[in-house]
Formats: structure tokens, sequence, C-alpha cells
């Protein structure tokens, strides 16, 4: 006969206090069942708004990921097809060095832009700001000062 392990995550089924206590006279453990319950739901909840926050950060950090790898894989193929004939019709009008020159000029431009473009997308990761905030107002509920909350 093998016996499992009761689940610590599974909701637990106080039972309500038996009719001839009045409300407000339940017993410590009945209380402190109560409270524990609630904490346990508590940073249950919590794990769940960070693991989401997380996925969302990550979302946004591939975004900016993928662009700078987009950005070199274009900077190279334009590089490569583009420059060597940009190049030879420069070399025509002025020296061989000097449009060599121009050309590595403008793709500095271009290169520059598309980094620009995936740092501001990097930048827009912004943590978990809902849930530092929530986890701020743990202590104060734990105290029963809920109010300050607010």
């Amino acid at each position: 006969m093998s016996q499992t392990a009761p689940d610590p995550f599974a909701p637990s089924s106080a039972a309500p206090p038996p009719p001839d206590v009045p409300p407000g006279q339940e017993s410590i453990g009945r209380l402190v069942g109560e409270v524990s319950r609630d904490l346990s739901t508590l940073v249950r909840q919590e794990v769940a708004l960070a693991k989401a926050e997380v996925a969302q950060s990550a979302k946004n950090a591939g975004k900016g990921a993928g662009m700078f790898g987009g950005a070199g894989v274009a900077g190279h193929m334009v590089l490569v097809f583009l420059s060597i004939s940009l190049w030879w019709a420069l070399a025509t009008w002025m020296g061989g060095g000097w449009s060599a020159l121009v050309v590595a000029g403008v793709w500095a431009l271009i290169a520059g832009v598309l980094a620009l473009r995936g740092r501001a997308a990097l930048q827009s990761v912004g943590g978990l700001p809902k849930t530092a905030e929530s986890v701020k107002k743990i202590p104060d509920a734990l105290r029963g000062h809920e109010e300050r909350n607010s």
C-alpha cells in the first residue's frame, strides 16, 4: 500500500466554526490556519504574476536581440553585394581609394542607425514592476494595515 503526500498547494478545506461558537471567538489554531492558507495563496499569486512578467520581458528582449541579428546579417549582405558595385561606380568619377572611403562611410551610417534601433528595443525591457509593487504591500497586509497600501 503506497501513501501519497498531501499536495501543499491544494486549497485546505477548513471547517466552519461550530454553531455554538459566537463570532469573534474562533480558536487561535483556526485563525492561524486561515492566515497561513491566505499567505500561501498570496505567495502562489505573486509567483504567477512574476512568471507572466518574466515572459513578457523575455519576449521584448528577444525582439531586440532579433533586430541586432537582422542588422548584422543585412549589413553583411549589403556590404558584400552593393559596396563593390558602388565603389566601382564612384571610382569612375574619383579615385578608387576615395570611392572606397565614401562607400565605407555610408555603411557605417546605416550600421549606426540599426544599432540604435536595437538598443532602444532592448531598453524597453522593464523588469517586473507589477510584482515588485505588490510584494511591497505584503508587510502592511500581514500587520493588518491594508489601508496603507491604497
